[in-house]
This record gives C-alpha cells, sequence and structure tokens, in this order.
C-alpha cells in the first residue's frame, strides 16, 4: 500500500471554490475586513487592522536551513527541539520563562492557557515565540465542539460535519485555521481522522465520518481549508474508531488486521496526507498484530506512516502523560516513554498531563542523556530535531495579521 506524495488530481472540485471559500472564512472571522496578500518583507510594518495572509516560505527551503541549525546544536540543545510541554499560564513572562528555563522549543495551549479576551492570548502567545527567527513552535488542540479551547470558536464540527457535505469541512477549518492563526499559534492538533459508526465509543461526537471513506472525504477537505492559515495535524493515528475505550484513562486494545486497516481504517489518515498535512499524531492504542506496543512507542507502526502512507512531515506523539494516567508500570517514566517514542520514530514528543513546572526539561535531559548511553541513536535524535525546526523555520515565515475579536 505504499503511497506516492504526489497529490496530483488532489481535490479538484474543493479547489475551484477554496478562493471563495477562504473569503468567507475570514469574514466569519472578522467581519468587515477582506484578505490581501504582500510579500513577507513588507508584513511588519502594517497596522494589525489590515489583514494580512502571507503563504509560508516552502518545506524544501525550510528543511535545508533546519538541517544547517541543527549542525550547530549540541545534543541537549536537540533534545530540547522535539519536546513539547505545557504549564497552565496566562501570564506571558510566566510562559516565556519556562520555555527558557526548560530549554525547549514547543508549547501546547490548553483551556488553562487561553483568557477570555482575544487580545490577551495574542499578547501571550507573542511573548511565548519569542523574537528569533525560528520562534517557538505552538500549538492547540481546536477541533471545535467536544475539543474548543478557543470560547469564540462557533464554527461546526464533529457529528454536525459527518452529517453535512464535505465542502461545510473545507469552509469550518479555513475559519478554525483563520481564527488558530489570528491567536499567534502555528499548529493545531484539530482535524480527527478517525472514523466509527459505534456510538458509545470515546473518539464517536469528534470523528468526521462514521465510516472511514465518509471521514476520508471530509479529512481531505478539512485539511485543505485549514492549510492557508495553520499547520494541520491529523489524529489519532492509527486509528481510535476501532476502539470504545478513552485512551486518556487506558491503554485500548483493537482487534483490526493489518489487511484491515489498510483497507479501511488508513484510508482517512491517508486522504489528509495526500491533501498536504504537514504533521500526523500517533495515538496510545494497541493492535496486537502489528505490535504490541503503542503506537505512540511503535517502530512498526511509525514505519508504516512513513512507508504505506508516504507520509515525509512531522510524526507527534498524543499526549505521553496519558500514558501514566493509564496506570500500566511499563508506561510508568515518563523519561523512558520519551526515549521510547523518540527512537521508535516520533519527531515530537508532548506531555501535558501530570506535567509539572519541570517536566519538560526533564524529559529533554533524558534525550540528551539516552543518547550518551547508547540507548538512543544520535542521528534519530538529529533527524526528529530536523523536521522540527523546518516546521518552526515555516511558522517563522509566515506572517497573518488579522483584527483581534
Amino acid at each position: 500500500m505504499r503511497r506516492a506524495r504526489s497529490g496530483a488530481g488532489r481535490g479538484a472540485v474543493r479547489r475551484g471554490v477554496l478562493p471563495l471559500v477562504l473569503a468567507s472564512a475570514l469574514a466569519a472571522v472578522a467581519p468587515g475586513y477582506g484578505v490581501a496578500v504582500k510579500p513577507a518583507s513588507a508584513a511588519s510594518g502594517l497596522d494589525e487592522q489590515e489583514p494580512v495572509a502571507v503563504v509560508a516560505a516552502g518545506p524544501g527551503a525550510a528543511a535545508e536551513r533546519a538541517s544547517a541549525l541543527a549542525a550547530g546544536m549540541d545534543v541537549r540543545e536537540l533534545a530540547g527541539a522535539v519536546v513539547m510541554g505545557h504549564v497552565a499560564t496566562r501570564d506571558p513572562d510566566a510562559g516565556a520563562a519556562y520555555l527558557a528555563e526548560n530549554r525547549i522549543g514547543a508549547f501546547l495551549l490548553m483551556g488553562a492557557n487561553v483568557p477570555a479576551d482575544e487580545r490577551e492570548l495574542r499578547t501571550l502567545t507573542a511573548s511565548l515565540r519569542g523574537d528569533g527567527a525560528v520562534p517557538a513552535l505552538l500549538a492547540i488542540d481546536e477541533e471545535g465542539g467536544v475539543v474548543t479551547r478557543l470560547p469564540w470558536d462557533h464554527q461546526p464540527a464533529g457529528g454536525e460535519l459527518a452529517a453535512s457535505e464535505p465542502a461545510a469541512s473545507l469552509t469550518a477549518f479555513a475559519a478554525r485555521g483563520a481564527l488558530v492563526a489570528r491567536a499567534g499559534i502555528g499548529v493545531n492538533f484539530g482535524v480527527v481522522a478517525d472514523a466509527t459508526g459505534d456510538t458509545t465509543s470515546f473518539i464517536a461526537p469528534r470523528v468526521l465520518g462514521a465510516d472511514p471513506a465518509a471521514a476520508a472525504e471530509r479529512v481531505a477537505a478539512a485539511t485543505e481549508g485549514e492549510a492557508p492559515f495553520a499547520l494541520t495535524t491529523l489524529k489519532h493515528f492509527p486509528g481510535h474508531g476501532q476502539v470504545a475505550a478513552d485512551s486518556h484513562h487506558t491503554v485500548p486494545v483493537a482487534g483490526q488486521s493489518l489487511a484491515d486497516w489498510r483497507s479501511s481504517t488508513a484510508l482517512p489518515f491517508a486522504a489528509g496526507i495526500d491533501a498536504g498535512a504537514p504533521l500526523v499524531m500517533s495515538g496510545h492504542l494497541v493492535y496486537p498484530e502489528v505490535d504490541d506496543a503503542p503506537a505512540s512507542l511503535s517502530p512498526a507502526w511509525y514505519r508504516l506512516l512513513r512507508e504505506d502512507l508516504g507520509f515525509r512531515g512531522v510524526a507527534v506523539t498524543d499526549d505521553l502523560g496519558m500514558l501514566l494516567a493509564a496506570g500500566d508500570p511499563r508506561y510508568a517514566d515518563a523519561v523512558a516513554n520519551a526515549v521510547a517514542a523518540v527512537g521508535a520514530g516520533a519527531d515530537l514528543v508532548v506531555h501535558v498531563v501530570g506535567s509539572g513546572p519541570d517536566t519538560a526539561g526533564r524529559l529533554a535531559d533524558g534525550l540528551a542523556a539516552a543518547v550518551a548511553e547508547g540507548t538512543l541513536a544520535e542521528g534519530r535524535l538529529r533527524e526528529a530535531a530536523e523536521r522540527v525546526l523546518a516546521l518552526r523555520l515555516q511558522v517563522g515565515a509566515q506572517t497573518v495579521l488579522l483584527p483581534a475579536g
């Protein structure tokens, strides 16, 4: 099932309506404003009230520069580049200090970070990004509906989109991506590529389709809609729809065979990858026919993601703190989980649940120590850091100025 990442023929109908959809999406989040596109060099002096979307630098150029940057980093700096941390603060100075003290380059915003006022959020994210040409990578999981971090996101999500035509997903995620960008955030962990018709399933209210084929159409549309504004993430690979249990509290086990996965569950992920999604999030899900380890820690699943689905972007873990919360003694060591994830093929490790002020720093220290001890290959860590740095460079080259609500 090896796939070419050509994108040829992708979304022919959607491409035709995309400019109109983007215009209506911007109107939805910034009433009374139009769309202006100018070179990045001109963007910095623009008045905030003039909405501007500047397309990011191409991934090829970013990858080349990322490689050069990584070459000048020591192992601890490389380790810090692949850890995404979190602390519950709305204070800009405290947020910036957290990143500096832990020596990491990525931050996940949760509800506890989002003030009621959008302008205050922009002040926080500006402080978190920093002033350099390689800003910190900021992410949020803004799915809408059940998982809403931005109180002003009133776009349809989940089941409502599953019951609508794919064009509705494109429109909703164009508007949602604009909100994410307007908040000063580069990455959205927002596109659920799982599919299930089991209404008792934990993930059911969040899926974009009851079956993989229907979900695939809407996942591709959502990815295309969000692309001009935020870096889209598909989740939860290899597919949470095969299990009803909540992976925040246990490590669910799926009975699906690899052959069946390839012909069904994989379809929405393949569609989102073909639509250009730059990130895929691996879930804490066990498919015993493939590996007894959760996909987030499984070399076999990262290999299938790269080789079968042709993914070339950043593979990110779901919150590793969830593994601790599951209570399985095999996953009781946060540092060991991070080392296992990067060693397996993850490029970015996330830790939120149970995270303290120094958790992210301890993960980065542990990754560097694993390289020194020979339990993690330096080449694997460097490869991961280069991919994440390339994303940060892409975000740094992209300016989206939209009036705050």
